[in-house]
């Protein structure tokens, strides 16, 4: 009797597989151990180990028994779920639209402008990595990490079929988690103590119901006549706040919150592990990525703060915190928090959270809007 199939899958195993076992390892690490972003990681890292065993049953593999290709379940979903429709980024944005209350933002609309000016490390990056001599599909891939929204991030280089997908996401997903290690860091780079203990006193005004089921209307609209590409990332982003804010459907809205939230975030974890294959993912250029992915971080926090000041020069009578112009990139609440903490760590009678908060669920309309502006600019060059 032949036993040699019972090693025959050890003895395959490449170096660079060993090296993806090493780097699952690492984010089931992460997500388990430090709590980095765990519904993304902790996944994306198991489903790295599964793609990258020899044989492995999870991607379509030739059977020898049956004579044909057997489907593997995570290439499946992967080929269902992302390549043919991009339906997974797409509906977690349902979620994530049902979970954000833009109340303080409409209270103070000119924090807008925050969520606008903390996009500039997605260009900014984009021409870094066509001069470091990446494909301009590839470079405007790259540069949407800098959105700290990872479902955006996945969607774009998905479909600009961008040959870096894994890489994109995994540096996506990490460095959302790691805002609160990178963003003070940023943010002290350009701003003084003086800077961060400015107090900002918060008045609510009233936002009507009317206000709050206009709103997300509205934002679908203009930005479908901005930039057409959007339609699909900030329309099911603000079809699911509808469904906050209408007041008749909160069953739907607790279910898009949680349920649709937790299962899809599960299934895009592990899904997107396909991309993570040992051939496409252990290349030097992975390296690159991860590094143009903090750069592009830290540029959206330092533009975010030098844009508030150069604000603050304008409107004397009502001045920023700068800090809260770091706000404005899309990891929401994390970067919220960070403000708040940076603030009290300069004046403990100085509180930010909800100027913050608002210039954060900017910085999140903010960045579908960009990555809808990116496929429409980049998607017919190249």
């Amino acid at each position: 009797m032949d036993l040699s199939f019972l090693w025959r899958g050890l003895t395959s195993v490449t170096w660079q597989q060993l090296v993806m076992y090493a780097i699952g390892g690492l984010l089931i690490y992460l997500a388990i151990e430090k709590g980095f972003e765990p519904a993304l990681l902790m996944p994306m890292g198991f489903g790295a180990i599964l793609v990258n065993l020899p044989l492995s049953g999870v991607i379509n593999q030739f059977n020898a028994a049956i004579g044909a290709e057997a489907p593997g379940i995570i290439q499946w979903l992967f080929e269902v779920g992302i390549e043919a429709s991009e339906a997974m980024p797409i509906l977690l944005f349902i979620g994530i639209g049902a979970m954000i209350d833009f109340g303080p933002l409409l209270a103070n609309p000119k924090l807008f402008l925050c969520g606008a000016a903390a996009q500039a490390g997605i260009f900014l990056t984009i021409i870094i990595a066509a001069a470091l001599g990446f494909d301009i599909k590839d470079a405007a891939s790259i540069g949407i990490i800098g959105a700290a929204d990872g479902p955006t991030s996945i969607l774009v280089s998905q479909m600009l079929h961008s040959k870096y997908v894994g890489a994109i996401a995994v540096a996506a997903y990490s460095y959302m988690a790691l805002v609160p290690i990178i963003q003070p860091f940023a943010i002290k780079l350009v701003t003084t103590q003086k800077d961060r203990a400015m107090k900002m006193p918060y008045r609510p005004q009233g936002v009507t119901r009317r206000m709050r089921i206009l709103f997300p209307i509205l934002v679908t609209v203009i930005a479908g006549l901005v930039a057409p590409a959007s339609v699909a990332l900030v329309g099911f982003l603000m079809f699911g706040n509808l469904i906050r804010e209408c007041g008749v459907l909160s069953t739907l809205s607790h279910t898009a919150q949680n349920e649709l939230a937790n299962l899809i975030t599960l299934l895009l974890g592990i899904t997107i592990s396909f991309s993570m294959r040992a051939d496409q993912f252990v290349r030097p250029e992975t390296l690159m990525i991860m590094a143009l992915g903090l750069v592009a971080f830290v540029l959206d926090s330092v533009v975010g703060v030098l844009f508030v000041k150069a604000l603050n020069l304008f409107t004397p009578g009502s001045k920023i915190n700068p800090m809260v112009g770091a706000a404005g990139i899309s990891a929401f609440p994390m970067s919220s928090r960070v403000i708040e903490k940076l603030g009290q760590e300069a004046d403990s009678q100085n509180h930010l959270l909800m100027h913050a908060i608002a210039a954060n669920v900017s910085g999140q309309i903010a960045s579908v809007v960009a990555g809808g502006v990116v496929l429409q600019y980049f998607a017919n060059m190249g």
